[in-house]
């Protein structure tokens, strides 16, 4: 089947959670518009018009994995190329999220990119891009010692997408709970 960039597969922190995590995406990301705070769980992904049998299919992985605590406590950085860097929070635990990535792409096997990676699938938040090593000591710094760790609890996976024009922003379309796998659309 077809993917686009224009949906995606995310596990999100709940709204009240946002506002920390906004602070510092709109100061450093250039997607804040684009994206809410997420961890990209499969991308690309199937359109829009396919979203009802796909998260039929993922319904049953979602209810053979239970809700969970995520906290992030620390941030880290990706390297791009000779200059670029992506600064994000790293989630804990890691596991819980690899394991409920694996059990997503386990029921849509073709959604595979997120996995490769050379080091594989790494469950992340973005925050923000810099463009040379002496600004993402800088920030690094800078978040670190300002941060304090957040926890929220992964209980839904959020089938996301936006229409492709310019400056069109990610929006949820479908949740589907996890331990119940039951599905909610948000947009008809």
């Amino acid at each position: 089947m077809v993917k686009v960039h224009e949906s995606a597969l995310v596990l999100s922190p709940p709204e009240p959670a946002w506002p920390t995590i906004q602070a510092i995406r709109e100061k450093h990301d250039r997607n804040f518009s684009r994206w809410m705070p997420h961890i990209t769980l499969l991308y690309p992904f199937y359109p829009r018009s396919h979203f009802e049998s796909a998260s039929e299919m993922l319904a049953d992985a979602c209810q053979q994995v239970h809700p969970f605590e995520v906290s992030f406590s620390e941030f880290q950085a990706f390297q791009h190329g000779r200059n670029g860097f992506t600064i994000w929070l790293e989630p804990h635990p890691k596991r819980a999220v690899c394991d409920l990535q694996d059990a997503l792409w386990q029921v849509l096997p073709d959604c595979d990119e997120t996995r490769k990676h050379p080091e594989g699938f790494t469950p992340h938040l973005s925050v923000g891009q810099v463009r040379s090593t002496t600004e993402r000591d800088q920030i690094l710094s800078e978040l670190r010692t300002n941060w304090e760790t957040l926890v929220f609890r992964a209980e839904w996976v959020d089938l996301i997408c936006r229409n492709p024009k310019p400056g069109d922003a990610f929006r949820v379309a479908v949740s589907v709970a996890l331990g119940t796998g039951e599905i909610q659309r948000t947009i008809t």
